[in-house]
């Protein structure tokens, strides 16, 4: 598939969209505009790519609405060079928001099938995270700690506590907890020991997997 001027033109829409649902950092709308979604999707989709909807991509997984990408983003609050942790890469369309935010991007993924499937898209395109690995999500990457944010993009039943742990201080979790539904949750390290956290209202994920022992 190519990137043609009738992508870009609903991307445009696209951003414009999640603009009116209440995102409002310029950084992220432009990203927004520039990621070429209808790309990390089969080709089935592609009529629908920009479509402020989440779709299939294997392996029981989705790749996200693009407003929950967006919000998820902007509650990160990226500064350029800025060391982010991802939990889930997925189809690796949130990898690539966070990249054009000019964020050293660390991602994890837990599904054998999609991890060799985008790691050989992102070579494909050159996308190139800092580091991509085949792993265990709630255990996080406590060798390349310590993290200005960590986002995950699945639904966990509660806040990995490995996670909190490698965050620095002053950075922020971006989580969705809770079963059926989940809660966004921003854990912000206040110090040491110390966590301030804020729920942001509903949204669905798929859940988090791993081995939690």
């Amino acid at each position: 598939m190519q990137d043609l001027p009738r992508h870009r033109g609903k991307r445009n829409q696209l951003a414009n969209e999640v603009a009116q649902k209440g995102i409002t950092d310029s950084t992220v709308l432009e990203a927004i505009r520039t990621v070429p979604r209808h790309l990390f999707l089969d080709s089935s989709f592609e009529d629908h790519a920009y479509q402020d909807k989440a779709f299939p991509i294997g392996a029981e997984q989705t790749i996200s609405q693009p407003y929950t990408v967006a919000f998820q983003t902007e509650l990160l609050d990226i500064k350029p060079g800025d060391k982010i942790l991802e939990i889930g890469t997925g189809s690796g369309y949130q990898t690539a928001i966070l990249l054009y935010l000019k964020a050293k991007v660390y991602t994890i993924e837990r599904q054998s099938e999609l991890f060799k499937k985008t790691r050989l898209f992102f070579k494909k395109m050159g996308y190139r995270p800092k580091k991509m690995v085949f792993g265990d999500g709630y255990k996080g990457l406590p060798e390349d700690a310590q993290f200005d944010g960590i986002i995950v993009t699945a639904g966990a039943p509660e806040v990995p506590k490995a996670l909190l742990s490698q965050l620095k201080i002053g950075g922020r979790l971006v989580i969705p907890i809770g079963t059926n539904t989940q809660i966004m949750t921003i854990y912000v390290r206040a110090s040491e020991k110390e966590f301030k956290k804020q729920e942001l209202g509903s949204f669905r994920f798929v859940p988090l997997l791993g081995n939690k022992n």
